[in-house]
């Protein structure tokens, strides 16, 4: 598989003071192989060392930290001769030692030579109980793989060449290749494991069972790294996702998780899930100044997870009900929709991700995002439903450049209003740039 995240590795490799990096993203994002990937293909070698369930690398960070005795301690562990300049260190679950992340600063400045990755869960990391190497340490956010990514593992890169191009005729005249992928994409989402099952086999139920999988690891770890007076309530939250997303209006409402139910019960569940990384808020925003966050109410926000995929598994969607479509699932649909669009937005650098809706409700708009200066409104459309009249209120009101709306019709430039089809979402800094 080709991650897009590997040429950050690559520019942090030739970067002139560079730091230990620690790689941050939810479990089975695919951290542990995209590092030892990075090691095999621009390194002679790698050590690797795993914390998890590992005592004997506890007690050899559990002293001081000098630097040749713990190199000669991962020499042991990894079996592997460690060169500074060729040896690639990584160092996976690093959560679990708390003092190898303190470790991380004495190398940066001690031992700057050497290069190394760490990854952990971004709970575990939150609740290790150290204080960060504040300035000595880098990190890399890894998501989801992304719709790109899927079609690039589906063996169908070709199709990525003409939007490369910034030919838009010819990515509409195949659009049908590209809502297809989408549509499976929409069920199978981004977790390698799942992508990797559906591409060798194109098993629905395969794939739903490894997301199923991974929806019991995760909650397995909200009981291993949250206080046990918090895990039920989390939990409760996380479960009332579903029926978050499936009303009119997606803001997140309290009182969905159990009747009369007040914020203040449930705020700490909510900054636990949101720092485990497998759910994200967006706050709304009364108007589109900048920079965005200073116009947030936090207070009013709507509650996206990390991938569509494992949405669609949470929720019991089957393939046939999720690619055909009924009557009954149109709603949820377009919740599906906004979840994908805002987990392929998420991974575009220095975008920053709000909502706006008008005071009294009769409006909203799905995404407003600023980037390099400039705030754009987004609108989302599961299918090729052009009329989108909160857009139209929102430029009336706010009179933007350029405003984009994403729905399955093909690319198109009118009067301000760009529509980018839900398959090249991921291009809106590019598209939205030459506007």
């Amino acid at each position: 598989m080709k991650r897009e995240a590997m040429k950050d590795l690559i520019e942090w490799k030739k970067k002139a003071g560079r730091k230990p990096l620690i790689m941050r993203g939810v479990r089975q994002s695919g951290k542990t192989w995209l590092m030892k990937e990075f090691g095999k293909t621009n390194f002679l070698s790698f050590a690797y060392v795993n914390f998890d369930n590992n005592s004997r690398m506890k007690k050899l960070f559990s002293g001081d930290y000098d630097i040749k005795r713990i190199i000669n301690g991962l020499e042991l562990e990894s079996g592997v001769k460690i060169n500074p300049e060729q040896t690639l260190l990584i160092l996976d679950e690093i959560q679990e030692c708390s003092t190898a992340i303190s470790s991380l600063k004495y190398f940066n400045e001690n031992a700057p030579e050497y290069m190394i990755i760490a990854a952990g869960s971004l709970l575990g990391i939150a609740s290790s109980g150290t204080s960060f190497p504040v300035g000595k340490i880098e990190f890399l956010d890894l998501f989801p793989m992304s719709y790109f990514e899927f079609v690039r593992a589906a063996g169908q890169e070709k199709l990525l060449e003409p939007d490369g191009a910034g030919d838009y005729e010819l990515t509409n005249a195949f659009s049908d290749r590209y809502i297809n992928l989408l549509r499976n994409y929409y069920f199978a989402g981004g977790m390698p494991e799942a992508v990797a099952e559906f591409v060798k086999t194109g098993s629905y139920d395969n794939t739903r069972k490894i997301q199923q999988n991974i929806l019991s690891a995760y909650e397995q770890d909200f009981s291993k790294h949250i206080p046990a007076g918090v895990v039920t309530r989390l939990r409760m939250l996380w479960n009332s996702i579903p029926a978050q997303l499936s009303k009119e209006n997606h803001k997140f409402i309290y009182g969905v998780i159990r009747h009369g139910a007040r914020a203040k019960e449930y705020e700490t569940a909510l900054t636990w899930l949101c720092d485990y990384g497998i759910s994200c808020g967006v706050s709304r925003i009364s108007k589109p100044g900048i920079p965005l966050k200073a116009y947030e109410d936090s207070a009013i926000f709507k509650l996206y997870i990390a991938d569509v995929g494992l949405l669609g598994a949470l929720c019991g969607l089957d393939a046939k009900t999720l690619l055909e479509g009924n009557s009954v699932f149109t709603e949820f649909k377009g919740a599906l929709s906004e979840q994908y669009v805002f987990q392929e937005l998420r991974t575009l650098k220095g975008l920053h991700i709000s909502y706006w809706a008008a005071e009294k409700g009769t409006a909203e708009v799905d995404f407003v995002v600023q980037s390099e200066g400039a705030v754009i409104p987004v609108e989302v459309k599961a299918e090729e439903n052009l009329k989108a009249k909160s857009l139209k209120s929102y430029r009336d009101l706010f009179k933007p450049v350029v405003a984009v709306r994403s729905s399955m019709s093909g690319f198109k430039r009118e009067n301000g209003l760009i529509n980018i089809p839900l398959y090249l979402i991921s291009r809106l800094k590019d598209i939205v740039k030459g506007a």
